[in-house]
C-alpha cells in the first residue's frame, strides 16, 4: 500500500495538466518519487526532455495539491485501493505496457495473481448469435477459473460480466469514469453482483464524468491487464476494434468470432481474421488450445456438500483417499477390492457430490 503522503503527491501529479503517464513515469524515475517531482528545482526539471515552460508552470500550481487532498479523502472514505506502477499490487500484464497508467484505482475485492485474465469485448448492439456464443464461451472456460474483464457497457460487455457471475468466476469492469458515477445508468442493477464476484477498475477520479475521450483510455486497460482479448461481435468500426489494436500492440493474443459476410456486427471480426490481426475461434476449446491451457491442471471448483448420503463403497473410497491424499484410479480399485470401471463410476458420483476432484493422469484427490 502507498503511504498517505506518497499517494497525495501521486494524485497531484496525476492531475497536472499536460503530464501524461509516460512523462509522469519519467519524472518519477529521475526525481525518485512524486513528492520530489514537486520539490525539484525548475532548472533540473527544465532539462528533462518533454518538460517545457508550460509544464513547469503547471507543476508549480498549488491548486493541484489542494485538489489531491480532497480526492485522497474520497479514496479513504470509499475504501478505494490505489494501484501505483512501482508497487507490487500493480497488475503484472499491464506493467509491461508502455502507455499503462502510472496510477489508477481498484474498487472491490480481487487480485491479479491468478493464472489467467481474459478480456471479452464487442459491440453494444449485440445479436442473439453473439449472446449465445459469449455465454457458451465463458461457461466453457470456467474449469480454468479465469478472471473475465470487460468495460461494463451495453451488449457484449455486460453479457460477459453476467456470464462470469453465472459461472462463479471473478469479473472486473473497467470504467471510463470515476467510481462515483454509473454509466450506463441502467447497469446499476448489476453492480452488487459484480462487487460480489470481483469489482471495478478506473484511472479516473471519483467524481469524473464518462467523457467521450475517456473510453479509448479505458480500452487500453482492458487490453493491457489481460493475457488475451476476445472480440465477440463488432461492426467495421468501434471501440472493440480499438481494444484489439491495443492488444496487438502489446503482443497479446487476440481472438475473434467469425460471422456471415452480410452480418453488420460480424464485419469487424471478419476483417480482423482476414488481416491476421486475430485468430479465428468458434468455441472455448479453441481458446484453451491456442493459449496452451490444455497441459495445465484444471481448477474446476465444486462446492462440497456438508451432508450427503454415501454408500459403503463410496465411504471406502473416501477413506482410501484420506490416507493416500491422492491416488491412481487403478490403485483405488485395488485398495477397495472393486473393478476399475466400478471405481471410475463411484468416483464420478463422488465428484458430482463435491467430495472428490479428478486430476490429470487418472489421479483423484479429496476436495
Amino acid at each position: 500500500m502507498m503511504k498517505e503522503e506518497e499517494l497525495l503527491y501521486a494524485l497531484a501529479l496525476h492531475r497536472v495538466k499536460g503530464i501524461g503517464d509516460t512523462i509522469a513515469k519519467k519524472l518519477i524515475e529521475i526525481c525518485g518519487s512524486p513528492k520530489r517531482v514537486f520539490e525539484e528545482r525548475t532548472t533540473i526539471l527544465g532539462s528533462i526532455r518533454g518538460i517545457g515552460r508550460v509544464l513547469l508552470n503547471n507543476l508549480s500550481d498549488v491548486n493541484y495539491l489542494r485538489e489531491a487532498e480532497k480526492e485522497l479523502k474520497r479514496i479513504q472514505d470509499n475504501n478505494i485501493v490505489p494501484l501505483y506502477f512501482l508497487n507490487s499490487n500493480y497488475p503484472k500484464h499491464l506493467k509491461t505496457c508502455i502507455d499503462s497508467p502510472f496510477l489508477f484505482f481498484q474498487d472491490g475485492n480481487f487480485n491479479f495473481d491468478k493464472n489467467h485474465v481474459i478480456s471479452v469485448v464487442g459491440t453494444r448492439n449485440m445479436t442473439s448469435y453473439g449472446r449465445a456464443f459469449c455465454s457458451e464461451l465463458i461457461c466453457g472456460l470456467k474449469d480454468y477459473d479465469p478472471i473475465i474483464v470487460s468495460g461494463f457497457a451495453y451488449g457484449v460487455d455486460i453479457c460477459a460480466h453476467r456470464a462470469a457471475i453465472k459461472n462463479n468466476l471473478q469479473t472486473i469492469g473497467v470504467f471510463a469514469h470515476g467510481f462515483g458515477q454509473v454509466y450506463p445508468k441502467v447497469h446499476k442493477k448489476y453492480m452488487s453482483d459484480v462487487y460480489n464476484n470481483g469489482g471495478f477498475l478506473s484511472e479516473f477520479w471519483y467524481e469524473d464524468a464518462p467523457l467521450k475521450e475517456n473510453f479509448l483510455k479505458r480500452n487500453r486497460i482492458v487490453a493491457g491487464v489481460s493475457e488475451a482479448t476476445i472480440i465477440v461481435e463488432s461492426a467495421s468500426r468501434g471501440g472493440a476494434l480499438a481494444t484489439a489494436t491495443m492488444a496487438n500492440s502489446y503482443s497479446r493474443d487476440v481472438f475473434a468470432l467469425p460471422g456471415r459476410s452480410s452480418d453488420i456486427y460480424s464485419k469487424g471480426c471478419n476483417n480482423l481474421i482476414k488481416n491476421n490481426k486475430a485468430a479465428l475461434i468458434t468455441s472455448a476449446e479453441d481458446v484453451i488450445e491456442m493459449l496452451g491451457w490444455k497441459n495445465q491442471q484444471r481448477t474446476k471448483v465444486i462446492q462440497p456438500k456438508l451432508f450427503v448420503d454415501l454408500t459403503e463403497k463410496e465411504k471406502e473410497i473416501l477413506a482410501c483417499l484420506k490416507i493416500k491424499n491422492r491416488e491412481l484410479l487403478d490403485l483405488i480399485a485395488l485398495d477397495c477390492n472393486i473393478l476399475v470401471h466400478k471405481a471410475a463410476s463411484l468416483l464420478f458420483t463422488l465428484e458430482m457430490k463435491g467430495l472428490v476432484r479428478p486430476l490429470p493422469g487418472n489421479l483423484f484427490e479429496l476436495v
